[in-house]
C-alpha cells in the first residue's frame, strides 16, 4: 500500500510503514513541505494511489462532497504522545490493511476501535 502522512503526524509513522514493506511519504518530503496545501495533498494522493493518513478532518469533509481524496485514513485519538500512536497502529494495522484491502475509502483510527465508514 501506499501512503502520504499529512504534518500533523509524526515521520515516525512513515518510517513505520516503510520499515514493514509499504511505500510512504511525508508532507515534508514535498516540494512545500509541511505547507502543502490540501488540494495539492489529495491532488498527489490520487495521482500516486495513496491513502491520505491524518488527523485533519478537512480531507474526509472534502472526500463526502467530491469522493476525493479516494482514500483516507483518519486518526483521531486526539492529542496523544508518538509512543502511544505507534502502539495503536501497531496493535491494528492488520485490520487497517485489510480495510483499504477489501475496497473500504475511508477507515477511521481512534484510542479505542476501528471505525469503517465505506
Amino acid at each position: 500500500m501506499k501512503f502520504l502522512i499529512d504534518a500533523n503526524l509524526p515521520m515516525t509513522l512513515k518510517n513505520w510503514l516503510i520499515d514493514r514493506g509499504h511505500d510512504a511519504i511525508h508532507t515534508r518530503d514535498l516540494p512545500q513541505k509541511n505547507l502543502t496545501e490540501d488540494i495539492d495533498i489529495i491532488r498527489i494522493a490520487d495521482e500516486q494511489s495513496r491513502i491520505v493518513t491524518s488527523k485533519d478532518s478537512d480531507f474526509q469533509k472534502y472526500h463526502i462532497l467530491t469522493n476525493r481524496p479516494e482514500r483516507i485514513l483518519m486518526i483521531t485519538t486526539g492529542n496523544i504522545v508518538n509512543k502511544e500512536l505507534m502502539k495503536l497502529f501497531e496493535q491494528n494495522f492488520d485490520t487497517i490493511e485489510s480495510a483499504f484491502s477489501s475496497g473500504s475509502k475511508v477507515v477511521e483510527l481512534n484510542n479505542t476501535s476501528i471505525i469503517v465508514h465505506e
